[in-house]
């Protein structure tokens, strides 16, 4: 009778899965409800504690929407091309499919441990061939379209051809390159082919192109901005430079404005959708065109002020701008090179962050003011991007503090067109309540009108025009991987040509290394058979190319994205070999109902997909633009970490500083520390000054006697373990006493932070000859609140909560740790109070003697403890405050058990509204109620509001103030029959005592007062 929890959970898992209890049809007379979870990258290392916390949650809906009586998709899979696959390879020559295998199973058997709700049948893995053979299959489509802004939608490339051959392409408002040139129909047919196929690629939504990208040399691959953190790769840390490449890209930028404007449809987190309005950055002004004085070039820049132009003082490049090379005169040549050099090395959004640091170089060139044309020198600047509008700023320091910090640091001119502004300290970056001055034709103009008038005069000199800008570029599509994507695509005359999609998938080849070749090309160049024969369409040995039927294979794989930019939609049809999906799978799945994941990917998955999304409806195959209609973003569970503390400074030997020796370390508990900081100074002086009396010691230095000793004991404890690394003494400093912190192990460490030495060392070896510094015997380590994680030792294994406490134990948890969107620290001595909760529960069911429960009549306070417990439940979980529902079980369970409650009719119920969040415990006790079906088929209880009402009230009786005790009267009684009732009470007469109250004051629905 006892609730023996791994028994019962190991139970129901299996049931589930032999029952396939989940699985969802693509059609039913149910109403359709998609709950989707950001599908997991199956790592070496398995979850942890953090990672189930968006999982649960969904589960939670998911259980929750087929007890409403819809018919539920809550499918799971895995983004399974990945870097650390293919760095394990490099490291050990296992192929990645092999380790990827592996995780898989370990993140599986997890997953189920847990108890989600997964209709496994769908499951999609990325890196396999059946599923990527429709991530080629898109990109195809995207090759074969452009995009047609009349239109403002995304069609076949041959429409565009068309129009090539009949006007050529004058007229054409499309998404292209930049460097487009005009030609007539007669011209486009007198082309070549080849030149005809260069052109189309200038069009085309997926294309290649030379662009800036961030290159990591040490991982051999190019990196997308938010795969870079402080200018190292997130994966490793590794330098990371700016370099020019050709690449796939993706022409994302012609959804710009139908990105910005979707967000208006979709119910996703503000913040979220604040960060995507951000990287796409919608900005209004005018290009402007400055010609440079003595070379055939120009410089356009976009600008949000060109009613500021005649404030132009300079002019600033991006250092990886084109025309620096071409215009930096010989004297400046050295310097500018180094800058260029030395930025190469910054990611732009280090460059980006770095608002502090004033930096550039002149390059000796100057452009001229369209309209006064005067000379204005050419600068360059680390906080102009390339990527950005055109990699050039018109800088007008009197109306922006950077282009002012930047004048005043390189004494530049900064001519003031405000009329009564002061800028002797500062810019006046305001556009409201001011007259432009000193700027001929807009003197005396406000912001709106000046900046009309300017686009105006811009425009009749051929010098500019009116324009919106975007801060989204287009995404670079290439990476120089092994484990990706193949791309479709073989070269002829070195020009890309896609594989017919029925002779997909292009499967990755067999390669002997993982590391890009001697001659720098990626992975794939070392395959030996990696070439396309067109005459059988069959991949072939690369010596057998020939340039007439044979021909080299794209070598480039597709970014981590490209996988997951479409999983949504093929969870709906995932068996289908012969498209994508089937226009009956998608016509009634239709959109996520409810996405779950993390805010992280706010501008890398969640802005690539929907694109893909947004194209895809273009192409007709899918009948929504948006694929989301609500998301949430789960918040994160915090790691406690924990530190060891190794003296970071120097030591004295020989009556001179020495440098600190990496092997020979002096490890303090975390409470010496402290002791030492707060006496830093009596320390130092100790070993530095001659010896004073211990009266002047405790004068001068305000501390107590017990605290001079301890200070003398430890100066000698300390001066020992110097001694036994070989040294005189630390080298004491005024002021500080350097320490540096180092993750341990929290497997290490027992609940009262306590670390034994023999532990540390047989962890980390290296400090087996440390002299350790301890107090009272023992080690005490630092602890802090960070990001779980493998790197700071600070995981904790959901295997072992599973195994201790069970999964609904860490289900419940998670979620009663607080608000979902929250960051919340685990503590696994915390776990206990839910664990205690299930326990409770199963006796309320189970007792010595067998099941509890029976066909009692419920009472009216089980009922009410029932339906407010209804009411409360279905409200947090309709509002996704799963936490506050934990708490609502734990008080239902509390007044059912006070009032022994027994009857069937309340505790059938509540099981279903605890079943959601502790699956396996209400399926068992579902069972033993005599259920033969699993209790995810059931019914989600009506709330009756009934219940709730109350028909009496509980009085407090005082006299003369002092309440006696209670007494139960109807609510609907009347103030005088309250009054008759109380003195009529056999406790009111015995308070009495035969006297007569002086007044009886009476609050109905509230108290009752007797005076006197």
């Amino acid at each position: 009778m006892r609730y023996e929890f791994n028994k019962i959970e190991e139970k129901w898992q299996k049931y589930w899965s032999d029952h396939q209890t989940f699985k969802a049809e693509n059609n039913s007379d149910r109403p359709k409800y998609y709950v989707l979870d950001m599908f997991p990258y199956p790592s070496g290392a398995g979850l942890h504690v953090g990672h189930p916390l968006g999982y649960i949650a969904s589960d939670i809906y998911a259980r929750y929407k087929r007890h409403k009586g819809f018919n539920v998709l809550h499918p799971q899979g895995y983004d399974s091309f990945g870097l650390p696959a293919e760095q394990y390879a490099i490291q050990t020559g296992q192929h990645p499919a092999v380790t990827t295998e592996a995780n898989i199973r370990t993140y599986r058997r997890q997953l189920d441990q847990i108890g989600f709700s997964f209709d496994w049948s769908r499951e999609v893995r990325t890196s396999d061939p059946k599923y990527y053979k429709w991530t080629q299959w898109i990109f195809i489509q995207l090759f074969e379209s452009w995009y047609n802004y009349n239109s403002d939608k995304a069609e076949n490339i041959e429409t565009l051809v068309e129009i090539f051959r009949s006007e050529g392409n004058a007229t054409i408002n499309a998404a292209c390159d930049d460097d487009i040139e005009i030609f007539s129909a007669e011209e486009w047919k007198n082309y070549s082919s080849e030149e005809q196929q260069e052109v189309l690629l200038k069009y085309r939504l997926t294309y290649l192109a030379e662009t800036e990208v961030n290159w990591c040399p040490a991982l051999g691959t190019v990196l997308a901005n938010d795969e870079i953190i402080n200018g190292v790769s997130e994966r490793g840390g590794h330098p990371v430079i700016r370099k020019k490449m050709t690449q796939w890209s993706m022409r994302i930028s012609a959804y710009a404005e139908r990105l910005l404007q979707g967000l208006e449809t979709i119910d996703w987190t503000d913040s979220l959708k604040e960060s995507q309005r951000n990287w796409i950055g919608k900005s209004v002004g005018a290009s402007v065109t400055f010609n440079v004085k003595d070379y055939e070039a120009k410089i356009d820049v976009f600008t949000t002020r060109p009613d500021t132009i005649f404030g132009v003082s300079f002019m600033t490049l991006a250092p990886e701008h084109e025309l620096v090379s071409k215009i930096t005169t010989d004297e400046q040549q050295a310097e500018v090179e180094a800058y260029v050099e030395a930025t190469a090395k910054r990611s732009e959004r280090d460059r980006m962050a770095d608002v502090k640091t004033i930096s550039g170089v002149f390059t000796g060139a100057y452009a001229e003011h369209p309209f006064t044309k005067e000379p204005i020198p050419i600068w360059i600047g680390d906080y102009v991007l390339a990527s950005y509008g055109t990699g050039a700023v018109m800088a007008v320091p009197c109306g922006d503090q950077r282009d002012y910090d930047f004048a005043k640091h390189f004494n530049i001119s900064i001519p003031n067109i405000f009329d009564g502004v002061d800028i002797s300290e500062e810019a006046f970056a305001s556009k409201d309540n001011v007259k432009i001055g000193n700027s001929d034709f807009l003197d005396g103009l406000n912001y709106k009108k000046g900046t009309k008038r300017a686009i105006y005069e811009l425009e009749q000199i051929g010098q500019g025009q009116g324009k919106t800008n975007y801060r989204l570029r287009d995404a670079v599509f290439s990476r120089q991987r092994y484990w990706g994507e193949p791309f479709p695509v073989y070269y002829k005359n070195g020009l890309p040509q896609m594989i017919d999609e029925t002779h997909l998938p292009l499967t990755l080849p067999e390669v002997e290394k993982y590391l890009p070749t001697e001659t720098g090309e990626p992975p794939l160049g070392n395959a030996k058979v990696w070439a396309w024969d067109t005459s059988s369409n069959t991949v072939v040995d690369n010596n057998k190319i020939d340039d007439e039927t044979v021909f080299p294979l794209e070598l480039n794989t597709m970014p981590g994205w490209a996988g997951s930019s479409q999983y949504f939609n093929r969870y709906m049809d995932p068996q289908n070999d012969e498209e994508i999906f089937s226009q009956d799978a998608i016509n009634y799945w239709q959109q996520v109902d409810l996405y779950i994941g993390g805010s992280e990917h706010a501008t890398g998955h969640l802005l690539y997909s929907r694109f893909w999304q947004k194209f895809m409806f273009d192409k007709g195959y899918v009948p929504y633009d948006e694929y989301a209609k609500k998301l949430i973003n789960q918040g994160m569970i915090l790691g406690t970490s924990a530190f060891f503390y190794i003296y970071d400074g120097g030591f004295a030997s020989k009556d001179a500083d020495s440098e600190r020796d990496s092997s020979k370390n002096l490890i303090l508990s975390k409470d010496v520390i402290e002791f030492i900081s707060e006496h830093n100074n009596l320390f130092h002086d100790l070993w530095n000054r001659a010896p004073q009396p211990d009266d002047v010691i405790l004068t001068n230095y305000s501390i107590n006697n017990e605290a001079l000793i301890k200070v003398k004991n430890l100066y000698n404890e300390l001066l020992d373990a110097a001694k036994k690394l070989g040294f005189i003494s630390i080298a004491w400093l005024r002021g500080v006493f350097p320490v540096r912190p180092i993750h341990v192990d929290v497997s290490l460490v027992n609940s009262s932070d306590e670390l034994r030495a023999e532990d540390l060392i047989n962890w980390r070896p290296e400090f087996k000859d440390a002299e350790f510094i301890l107090e009272d015997g023992v080690y005490k380590v630092g602890r802090d609140v960070e990001k779980m994680s493998k790197s700071k030792y600070n995981v904790v294994n959901p295997d072992e909560i599973c195994e201790q406490y069970g999964a609904d134990s860490l289900r419940l948890y998670e979620m009663f740790l607080g608000p979902l969107e929250q960051y919340k620290p685990w503590n696994t001595a915390g776990i206990t109070g839910v664990h205690s909760f299930l326990k409770k529960l199963w006796k309320l069911y189970v007792g010595q003697d067998g099941l509890n429960v029976n066909e009692a009549e419920p009472t009216k306070d089980n009922l009410k403890t029932l339906h407010k417990t209804i009411k409360k439940v279905e409200e947090d979980i309709e509002n996704f405050s799963f936490n506050t529902s934990v708490s609502t079980f734990m008080i239902a369970v509390n007044e059912l058990t006070a009032q022994k409650c027994t009857s069937k009719d309340i505790l059938k119920p509540l099981l279903i509204l605890i079943s959601p969040y502790a699956p396996h415990i209400s399926e068992e006790l579902w069972e033993r109620l005599g259920n033969s079906e699993s209790i995810s088929t059931a019914t989600f209880p009506e709330f009756d509001e009934s219940h709730l009402v109350e028909s009496s009230k509980n009085y407090p009786i005082s006299f003369n103030g002092k309440m006696r005790f209670t007494l139960e009267l109807p609510l609907d009684m009347s103030k005088e029959d309250i009054e008759k009732a109380v003195l009529a009470y056999e406790k009111t007469q015995d308070q009495l005592q035969g006297r007569t109250p002086k007044k009886v004051i009476v609050v109905p629905g509230k108290i009752v007062n007797i005076v006197g």
